[in-house]
């Protein structure tokens, strides 16, 4: 295989747990606007509320979640929609954390190798995701769909990011748990997907990624770090 030159990273669902943040959001939300729940209740708004957010993935507008809960569980004062998005964008970044491994992971590779995030989503967001769990100390560029003006799977964002970086694709990897955005269209772009599979789902599509991994730090068989 060619020398690695650069990793490119997913963040939501890569090196965030997205899962976790949506939980936390949901904590917030029921604080915030609702008295007390039973246990039962609960855990059926939380389903509700997860199922509303996976509709809503990769979009920008969230008033959608927010609105769409509120119409099926009403909240004790209604909340006009104009201050829905405003409320999430608020509130959703600050509910992400990061885990202390995956910080030193990439800083040991970057002492190899240039790293990269590139990500879908909400530039205003997705750098508070970013700053909020000093990731942005990590890595030598970040690229936001929104910012760039093209979203994965277009190979475009991908050969955006080679040139910005100045590496060759087929020297480049990228890790991402989504098979047609992330390994799909990196692949495209002749970059080496990498799927990120914690969860060991089995790959029910046409997509043969490079390689799959159940842990980030499995990344280190791909580069020579001391």
């Amino acid at each position: 295989m060619t020398n690695i030159q650069a990793i490119f990273f997913d963040l939501d669902d890569t090196l965030l747990d997205r899962n976790k943040a949506v939980d936390k959001m949901f904590l917030i939300i029921l604080d915030k606007y609702y008295d007390e729940i039973t246990d039962g209740e609960k855990n059926k708004m939380l389903k509700r509320f997860k199922d509303y957010d996976s509709r809503a993935y990769g979009q920008n507008d969230k008033a959608f979640v927010l609105e769409a809960f509120f119409n099926e569980f009403p909240p004790i004062e209604r909340i006009q929609r104009n201050a829905l998005q405003k409320f999430w964008n608020e509130h959703f970044p600050m509910c992400f954390s990061i885990n202390e491994n995956v910080l030193h992971l990439v800083n040991a590779i970057k002492e190899q190798v240039k790293v990269a995030i590139i990500t879908n989503g909400s530039t205003q967001r997705q750098y508070a995701k970013i700053s909020n769990t000093n990731l942005h100390c990590c890595f030598d560029s970040i690229f936001i769909s929104e910012e760039v003006g093209i979203s994965k799977p277009d190979k475009r964002i991908f050969e955006f990011a080679l040139n910005k970086l100045n590496v060759k694709p087929e020297a480049t990897l990228f890790v991402g748990d989504d098979l047609e955005k992330d390994i799909g269209g990196c692949q495209n772009a002749n970059v080496k997907g990498i799927w990120f599979n914690p969860n060991k789902h089995s790959n029910d599509t046409k997509i043969k990624p490079f390689a799959e991994i159940h842990s980030l730090n499995q990344l280190i068989n791909y580069v020579k770090v001391p």
